[in-house]
């Protein structure tokens, strides 16, 4: 709501993502990627339309049955990070999986081998580089075997060889785990290393 009255910030999106497949949302600053991302998540609530989520109604839902389907259907993965401070590395990956009563001691093994994190597992976040805080998050989020793994702007407080070594070990995993991947960003070049793209302006869902 603006002083001018209501604006819509998202019009008319419609689209599908099936189980597997990627797709990178672009668009510059302002456009609605993260406003879309949310609503998607269940983070927010969308005014009208309908999201569906292995057939789940998500803009049906009250608060609680929201809460239940982040923790056990989605995987976050955020710009800046957001690891617990006062937890080790060990216990910042086991969190969600935890949360979602999916703790799998095996997989989070795995996770923690394939992301290089072996050595660090009993650091604490302000220990580490930002680098190794974004593979920290990556595995936090593929921890619970997420059904959709949300990326908004994963790789936007990295530089551009750390950048795309994270998203290669994403798109990695999240070709071994199956869950599906919607990352939002600014770069062509990293969109392009995605099965599909879409752009949106002003809200607008320009191309898919």
């Amino acid at each position: 709501m603006s002083p001018q009255g209501r604006h819509p910030v998202l019009t008319g999106i419609n689209f599908s993502l099936r189980a597997g497949e990627s797709l990178a949302l672009m668009g510059e600053s302002g456009s609605g990627k993260s406003t879309l991302l949310h609503i998607i998540g269940a983070l927010d609530e969308a005014d009208q339309g309908d999201i569906l989520l292995d057939g789940v109604h998500i803009t049906t839902l009250n608060e609680n049955q929201r809460s239940l389907l982040r923790r056990q259907t989605i995987g976050f993965v955020f710009q800046q990070f957001n690891l617990i401070a006062s937890l080790t590395v060990c216990e910042n990956l086991a969190f969600q999986a935890r949360l979602a009563d999916r703790h799998d001691p095996t997989w989070l093994a795995e996770l923690t081998n394939r992301l290089g994190l072996q050595s660090l597992t009993m650091r604490y976040p302000e220990q580490l580089s930002g680098g190794q805080q974004q593979r920290v998050a990556i595995g936090r989020a593929l921890a619970a075997k997420p059904r959709l793994l949300i990326a908004d702007e994963p790789t936007g407080n990295l530089d551009e060889a750390a950048g795309d070594k994270a998203l290669d070990l994403t798109l990695e995993l999240v070709k071994d785990s199956g869950c599906s991947f919607l990352m939002a960003t600014h770069s062509a070049r990293l969109a392009a290393r995605l099965q599909r793209r879409a752009s949106l302006a002003a809200g607008v869902l320009l191309a898919i």
